[in-house]
């Protein structure tokens, strides 16, 4: 896979684009007003692996949370921003890592030239925010519709305000619920800018619809090499969000480290129960750190062969188990052992 040649911006301690990793991302969802809470979940999301958190400035007094996540975290922190520029400014003199605004609905000219200023003189980089809720009333006319040619012109025209003020460390997301119009719009914007994209369904919805649209759109657009980060939008806990999007990374061979566990569907043959077997050993090793590949597979004949490429792994048969390595048998076990065998054994490598 070669990945589009994008800008690379510092945000707080890690960058974003040129050949930096891609970075994953997630949203608070406690109210602003609820410091303790926020804080809390921003500390679930970095240890899940999240490593640019995003809160909401709705008013004056959400600025504290910004301070207040600054000093609990080691993360970046994303203060996001809508038509009150002071917001933007009062977040960047409490630390704030990234800005995340809509130009045009923060005012006039000289706003955005402020808040631009106060980035560049804080090497602070700004996010512009396309999704189909908010385009101009000019482009839905020309238009007629929220699609991919109108979301990419609103981010363009929105990335030309930020040049105009001599601001150049710019992020682009273009979001729509649509994945066919979101991966549409970020190819356009792709073709036309050398910007780092941050990929999105938007509105994507409560788990499993959520984690399906983003696995297609934002997997997709990673396997044609666009996107620099990612944030998977869930109706759900922030903390999924970010172990989806960590699987979409490893699915599409991006991200390399931890398990990768394969498992056969079952089928007439399967005498144990697999889906079981499966899901206890994925439990076990949530959050395990060796980049091995663990296979579960229903078939005591076939199993061990057919998941060759497995550093290791579970091959059911009748009652029992066998334990192969690379293909290998290593012993027989009963089925109520498997999984404590199988990570004593993980353990060994």
């Amino acid at each position: 896979m070669i990945r589009r040649n994008s800008k690379r911006v510092k945000v707080g301690n890690i960058y974003i684009g040129g050949n930096e990793k891609i970075t994953v991302q997630s949203m608070l969802n406690r109210p602003a007003s609820d410091i303790e809470g926020s804080i809390r979940q921003a500390v679930e999301l970095e240890k899940a692996g999240c490593e640019i958190i995003r809160a909401a400035v709705p008013d004056m007094a959400a600025v504290k949370l910004i301070e207040k996540l600054k000093e609990n975290l080691t993360v970046p922190v994303v203060a996001d921003i809508h038509f009150d520029y002071r917001l933007a400014l009062a977040s960047l003199d409490a630390g704030v890592d990234k800005i995340r605004i809509n130009p045009g609905n923060i005012g006039s000219m000289d706003r955005v030239k402020a808040v631009a200023d106060a980035c560049k003189a804080k090497n602070v980089p700004i996010r512009i925010g396309v999704n189909s809720g908010s385009l101009e009333k000019e482009l839905l006319l020309k238009y007629g519709s929220p699609c991919a040619e109108a979301l990419a012109e609103s981010a363009l025209n929105h990335v030309s305000l930020l040049e105009q003020c001599d601001f150049d460390d710019i992020v682009i997301s273009i979001k729509s619920s649509s994945v066919p119009i979101m991966m549409d719009s970020y190819r356009l914007v792709a073709e036309k800018c050398n910007y780092p994209l941050h990929l999105g369904v938007t509105e994507a919805g409560t788990h499993d619809m959520a984690l399906i649209k983003s696995s297609v759109g934002i997997g997709a657009l990673l396997l044609e090499g666009i996107g620099d980060t990612i944030r998977v939008s869930m109706t759900d806990d922030p903390v999924n969000e970010v172990s989806a999007a960590n699987g979409i990374l490893k699915a599409c061979g991006i991200k390399k480290d931890g398990v990768d566990i394969v498992a056969c569907p079952t089928c007439g043959r399967t005498k144990i129960d697999l889906i079981g077997l499966a899901k206890e050993v994925e439990s076990r090793l949530s959050g395990y750190k060796k980049n091995i590949k663990v296979a579960v597979m229903g078939c005591a004949v076939n199993g061990p062969g057919e998941a060759r490429e497995a550093d290791i792994g579970i091959a059911g048969g009748d009652g029992c188990a066998l334990i192969f390595k690379k293909g290998e048998i290593v012993c027989k076990v009963p089925e109520n052992e498997a999984v404590d065998i199988l990570i004593k054994e993980i353990e060994k490598i």
